[in-house]
């Protein structure tokens, strides 16, 4: 599978794993639609499915060019190490203005999950019935998770495990965002912000000769966390990718249409007009490391049109869909 890229391609590899590790930190934002629209998803799902036996095989047997050339090493190089990059960048780049302008980014990723929709719609081909079925399966589940009520956190490390498995599946199924799903299940704040946090000042300490950080149990707890949140993750894109290789080649269509369906509902979810509900116990919001609270969920509301900030946010929402148009165009131009 693995083919020549010049280093023009390599680098629009690279931003689009910056884009995918971006989209997968925000909740309700999906990875998976991100590669999806931008034309890497198939391949980088038969990329993770070439992570089986055979690749174990050559590094036990110390054939390690072979290994790279049989997962496509450079692809998934480029991607993952973008998206990892973008954790530690763009993300908090990200993050400063869901702080700052939270409506805005809101309506922004609205904007691209309806171009997004478009997109992989208008080439789909024959709409049957069980296509249809599938549509309407994947905006039923999707809207669903939008709903769910939020568990409780949990750092049990069984528990954690299977955090990373679920929560990968924003990067492996568009429309369904791994943060969110986290959210749900309790962990957003305890995997993806203060381990994520506790892993980047540990590092940062060990870098400047700091070695007495190892031995605040704290942040070995969260070293602990975040590295079998890390297998989980690994282990559910491996799983993950076999069935879905196997069943986008023999159902493609049906997949591609509760892939839509998936994208569709998570329109509820990414809705700009919507209040943070804050984890609260006796009256008292509970904080993370950080100092921020804890967000439960989100109470949606429809728009005051007569405010100046409800026509900022349906210009950004415009500039979200346009920015897919234009990918489209380009794409069909250097067809």
């Amino acid at each position: 599978m693995q083919r020549e890229r010049t280093l023009l391609q390599k680098l629009y590899l690279f931003l689009k794993g910056l884009a995918m590790g971006a989209a997968n930190k925000v909740p309700g934002v999906s990875g998976g639609t991100v590669s999806f629209v931008l034309g890497f998803y198939e391949e980088l799902i038969y990329s993770f499915k070439k992570v089986n036996i055979t690749a174990f095989k050559l590094i036990i047997n110390g054939r390690f060019k072979s290994f790279y050339t049989y997962i496509n090493g450079q692809f998934l190089l480029l991607v993952m190490g973008g998206s990892i990059f973008s954790y530690f960048s763009i993300s908090l780049v990200l993050d400063y203005f869901l702080q700052h302008y939270e409506l805005y980014v809101w309506s922004w990723f609205f904007g691209m999950i309806i171009g997004s929709i478009y997109y992989i719609g208008k080439g789909f081909g024959e709409w049957n019935r069980t296509n249809i079925f599938s549509l309407i399966l994947g905006v039923a589940v999707g809207l669903g998770v939008s709903f769910l009520t939020p568990a409780g956190e949990n750092d049990n490390l069984w528990f954690v495990f299977v955090c990373g498995i679920i929560g990968v599946s924003g990067m492996t199924l568009p429309g369904l965002s791994g943060s969110f799903i986290l959210i749900l299940m309790g962990n957003y704040v305890l995997l993806l912000v203060d381990s994520v946090n506790a892993l980047f000042f540990v590092v940062t300490e060990l870098l400047v000769g700091n070695f007495e950080v190892l031995a605040v149990p704290e942040k070995i707890r969260y070293l602990k966390i975040i590295a079998v949140f890390t297998a989980g993750s690994i282990f559910g894109l491996v799983a993950i990718s076999h069935v879905l290789g196997y069943v986008l080649k023999r159902f493609n269509a049906i997949v591609t249409a509760v892939i839509i369906g998936f994208i569709t509902g998570s329109l509820g979810i990414v809705w700009p007009w919507k209040q943070a509900l804050y984890t609260a116990e006796k009256g008292v919001f509970l904080l993370d490391n950080s100092g921020h609270k804890i967000i439960e969920n989100y109470q949606r509301f429809v728009p005051d049109f007569s405010l100046s900030e409800t026509w900022f946010a349906v210009l950004y929402i415009a500039l979200g869909l346009s920015l897919i148009l234009i990918i489209d165009f380009y794409g069909r131009k250097n067809k």
